[in-house]
């Protein structure tokens, strides 16, 4: 009779289970994102199933050789969370062991299937770039100091990953078909010397495993510019360049301050300059009080100079073999003299019947009257005379 009960309970439990399995369904999709020894669990849950429920999720973790035990212990990492998914990276699993994860959806007192993934960090999760990546670079030598991927308790992955090393991609920028060339290293220091002087190279590293054959994406991309061997040129030439534009802007800037300079002074202050009291001395002199006056327009009609004309006596010799008109004379005149003064009033008879004795008496009438002429100007009159030149006419 207890055999019986026992079977009916037993019965009734798996008609249960059976229920709930079919009405709540349990998380898909597991995957896991990785870098180095940072560990997330994610999964999907059917949201047209779950849409009238309000379900949680818990998700638990055990070590692979504890299976077998007899009443293994599940270590929880999320329990009654509503985030679909788990962060396993604190739960301090060993890089190279192999761990069972699992999670099953929880609503009230119900409970789905526990949905099940194998986990191994040493072959399944991704391996990181480096850290840190520095370049210098001398001559045409371009040293590149590379630093460890970490840990999440920021320590070095070498220490997890046997055989880590690296490896070097660099390649010319200027090439418009980029030409890579690689460069393994397991020093965390590696110079890179067969590169071309004055020319930009880029470089990006990446980190290698090989036993797992694995290998992480590469760090980002840096340039840099080799220098090759410096000439006494590379220094003085930006230093004489340097030194002739600053000699050309000063020189530049002196020449428009002195041209300022000389603008202003020419302009506000002329270096001739009639004084003022001799201006109005001058203006206000009347011209028939015999002082210095200014020049007005009116009077530069009758500006002239004083001519003084001297008659010249001629000698005049005649041959009797000779017409009178043959004579020649040589007028030679000395000062000035009288009318009265002449005694060759037969010989004046003479030569007015002679061409050139008519332009010489024209030549005295015209001294005569401009003497006159000048002896009635005003005195102080400067006058221009025949060549140009500005003369003063005396008062006398």
């Amino acid at each position: 009779m207890k055999s019986v009960y026992c079977a009916v309970a037993l019965l009734l439990l798996f008609c249960g289970v059976l229920k709930v399995t079919a009405v709540l369904p349990s998380p898909a999709n597991l995957t896991l994102d990785t870098l180095n020894t940072q560990y997330v669990l994610r999964w999907t849950c059917p949201h047209d199933t779950l849409e009238n429920w309000s379900v949680t999720f818990t998700a638990q973790y055990i070590s692979k050789y504890k299976l077998p035990q007899k009443s293994p212990t599940w270590l929880t990492a999320c329990e009654n969370t509503t985030d679909t998914w788990c962060d396993f990276t604190g739960r301090n699993l060993h890089y190279h062991g192999m761990y069972v994860l699992r999670v099953r959806t929880n609503s009230g007192t119900e409970r789905s299937q526990w949905e099940v993934k194998d986990f191994c960090p040493d072959k399944d999760a991704a391996l990181g770039p480096p850290s840190r990546v520095e370049l210098a670079v001398e001559s045409s030598v371009l040293t590149v100091m590379i630093y460890d991927p970490m840990t999440s308790r920021n320590a070095s992955m070498k220490d997890d990953v046997y055989g880590l090393y690296f490896s070097i991609q660099y390649w010319k920028d200027s090439d418009q078909k980029k030409d890579y060339k690689y460069q393994n290293a397991t020093l965390n220091l590696v110079s890179l010397s067969d590169l071309e002087p004055w020319t930009m190279y880029c470089l990006r590293v990446q980190s290698r495993e090989g036993y797992s054959n694995k290998a992480s994406v590469f760090s980002a991309t840096q340039c840099r510019q080799t220098s090759g061997q410096s000439t006494v040129w590379h220094f003085m030439l930006p230093f004489l360049v340097s030194m002739l534009v600053c000699f050309l802007t000063v020189l530049l800037i002196a020449f428009v301050i002195l041209k300022s300079y000389w603008v202003v002074k020419r302009t506000f202050f002329p270096s001739c300059q009639v004084p003022s009291s001799l201006l109005e001395y001058l203006h206000d002199s009347p011209s028939s009080s015999g002082q210095p006056s200014l020049l007005t327009l009116e009077s530069e009609e009758i500006c002239l100079r004083k001519l003084e004309v001297s008659p010249v006596m001629a000698s005049l010799e005649v041959h009797a073999d000779m017409e009178p008109t043959t004579l020649q004379a040589d007028v030679s005149w000395h000062g000035r003299q009288d009318s009265g003064d002449s005694g060759l009033y037969s010989v004046e008879e003479h030569l007015a019947m002679l061409p050139e004795a008519q332009e010489a008496g024209m030549m005295v009438n015209m001294g005569a009257d401009l003497e006159d002429e000048m002896s009635a100007a005003p005195p102080g009159i400067q006058c221009w005379n025949t060549t140009g030149t500005l003369d003063s006419l005396d008062k006398s």
